[in-house]
């Protein structure tokens, strides 16, 4: 059984402090993801504890501001954005404005690339994901 990472607590939020316990993406599909052998069909952030699988944004096919306000409570070293398979989802300019302003890393890619990106890195920074899993 995984071991939980300890965390923090400030100003009422949480954050961790150890990427040794992080999730596995198993494999990605149009439309579905296997993280720890647990497959979702809808959109998901990627936490290094937890999965939301109930993610969906504002605008359906672009990802703005108002859509990271649970990602940066957790003060991520890099967020790592999946288009879709397809890359159809956009990114507005403010969200990479604002990663910037806050010194968070990101990387845009395709959804099939990004999970490639993750599990290059999920081992080495505190990473966390935001994945559209169609188009």
């Amino acid at each position: 059984k995984k071991k939980k990472p300890p965390f923090l607590k400030y100003t009422g939020l949480q954050a961790y402090r150890s990427v040794s316990w992080t999730m596995i993406i198993n494999s990605y599909n149009f439309g579905s993801i296997t993280i720890d052998g647990r497959t979702y069909h809808s959109d998901v952030i990627i936490f290094p504890d937890r999965v939301n699988s109930k993610w969906w944004r504002k605008s359906g096919h672009l990802l703005s501001e108002d859509d990271l306000e649970e990602i940066l409570k957790c003060d991520p070293e890099v967020l790592i954005i999946g288009t879709g398979k397809s890359g159809l989802m956009k990114v507005e300019s403010r969200v990479t404005e604002r990663l910037n302003s806050l010194g968070i890393k990101y990387i845009i890619k395709r959804t099939d690339e990004a999970v490639r990106e993750y599990n290059r890195l999920e081992k080495k920074d505190r990473v966390i994901c935001a994945f559209h899993l169609t188009c």
